[in-house]
């Protein structure tokens, strides 16, 4: 059988290889692996957590560059395009430049069949370990112990937030899932935890192993006001930071993790202040309380479990006064939508839940049907409508939003690409004069 001859092509083949989409073990991705011969010479640093991974790889791969080193950076899932899961020096990989290393997983598996997420770590890793690189970052995707991304071994791990999530393959509290986060910590190597109350059973995992750990609160930490804000490690303090780009109330933990974990690194990657400030100023990441200014307001935020839309929730108290508030939402079934609706539900005048394109994503009418259940709206008139798609929700907001109204587009990655696909959305409300 011919092989694909382009990525779309690669990524297809890879869907339908392996009868399972998440199968929870390391073997089949070690063995292929070992036979690509893929290592890295250069420190790595693998970032896990609930919520808060996202914004920590950007901020780490923003600071780094700014002080000249050459960065490569592994991230799941995509917004919009596959190549966005690889940046080399800030810069979104091409498939071009893929192509080769999906061909070179593919003779190297011979009879093993790998999970779509398998395949495209070992071709992405396999273009990172070719190029000449000075730090790599590798995103988990889900848990830790188990993920492929747990094949490599790190310099440096950084664990965020632990939330219940996942709770089918990781376990149903927060015990059991920072369990699962804790492998990805190494003997003898630091292991920086951003969360502010990790639970025990990670701390234990720690100690158990030999992990060189460094907590929030007792390691390092933050203080500040309202115009810039200190950091302060073992053994380095940053004075007068500036806050990140990136918006929200969990970004100085992100943040704090950040610098903890350079702090760690310092004999092999030394920074300045200069390229944490500028780094902080000039991170990006689409899809992170990102807003999208014009009338109505558009924040796009892939908050897609209780923890995270609580935080969203937050985000959205302290934005200021607006006369309505519309809100696009689309998940995975899996999701306690009760406890993301119920979180919601007090900003919310208008619902348009909208049908994803993946068979684990929730209908439209059974996240409605949830809504409905919980009985929140009180005396308030709260419209709820079903769409197809996430731009066609978007488009019946912006319909029957005032341009004083604000949008939220939130929930899974399907949700918030789905109206990016087009670009970032040009908001000129057909009431504006």
């Amino acid at each position: 059988m011919a092989l694909p001859a382009t990525l779309d092509q690669w990524l297809a083949r890879c869907e339908r290889m392996h009868p399972t989409e998440i199968e929870m073990t390391l073997d089949r991705v070690i063995r292929v692996k070992e036979r690509l011969q893929l290592q890295f010479a250069v420190p790595v640093v693998v970032v896990a957590g609930t919520n808060g991974k996202g914004s920590t790889c950007a901020m780490m791969e923003s600071i780094a560059l700014r002080a000249g080193y050459r960065v490569g950076l592994y991230s799941k899932p995509h917004l919009v395009h596959f190549e966005e899961r690889c940046r080399v020096n800030g810069a979104m990989a091409t498939a071009e430049e893929l192509l080769p290393h999906f061909g070179a997983v593919e003779a190297a598996r011979g009879d093993i069949s790998l999970t779509y997420f398998e395949f495209t770590l070992l071709a992405i890793t396999r273009l990172l370990a070719s190029l000449s690189l000075d730090l790599v970052i590798l995103e988990v995707g889900m848990g830790g112990r188990l993920d492929a991304v747990n094949a490599f071994d790190n310099d440096c791990a950084i664990i965020t937030s632990i939330d219940v999530d996942h709770v089918e393959y990781l376990g149903p509290d927060r015990e059991a899932i920072g369990r699962e986060k804790a492998g990805v910590m190494r003997k003898g190597r630091p292991a920086i935890v951003s969360d502010p109350m990790p639970p025990q059973s990670l701390l234990d995992e720690a100690e158990r192993i030999g992990a060189d750990l460094r907590r929030f609160g007792l390691d390092f930490n933050y203080s500040g006001d309202k115009l810039q804000w200190n950091w302060a490690g073992r053994a380095q303090r940053f004075n007068a930071l500036g806050y990140p780009a990136l918006r929200g109330a969990n970004q100085l933990l992100n943040a704090s993790g950040v610098l903890a974990a350079f702090e760690a690194l310092r004999e092999r990657l030394p920074i300045t202040a200069q390229a944490v400030r500028t780094g902080f100023a000039l991170v990006e990441l689409p899809g992170r309380f990102q807003i999208v200014p014009g009338q109505p307001i558009v924040v796009l935020d892939v908050a897609h479990n209780a923890h995270a839309v609580a935080a969203l929730a937050q985000n959205l108290d302290q934005m200021g006064f607006f006369p309505r508030t519309h809100a696009v939402f689309g998940a995975m079934r899996d999701k306690d939508l009760r406890a993301i609706l119920g979180r919601m539900a007090p900003l919310v005048d208008a619902w348009y839940f909208t049908d994803l394109p993946i068979a684990r994503a929730a209908l439209a009418a059974e996240v409605a049907e949830a809504h409905s259940a919980l009985g929140v709206n009180g005396p308030r008139s709260v419209a709820v409508s079903c769409h197809a798609t996430p731009s066609t929700a978007l488009a019946a907001a912006i319909e029957r939003a005032d341009p004083a109204d604000r949008i939220v587009v939130f929930g899974s990655f399907y949700t918030v690409g789905g109206v990016l696909k087009g670009g970032l959305p040009r908001m000129s409300a057909k009431h504006a004069v």
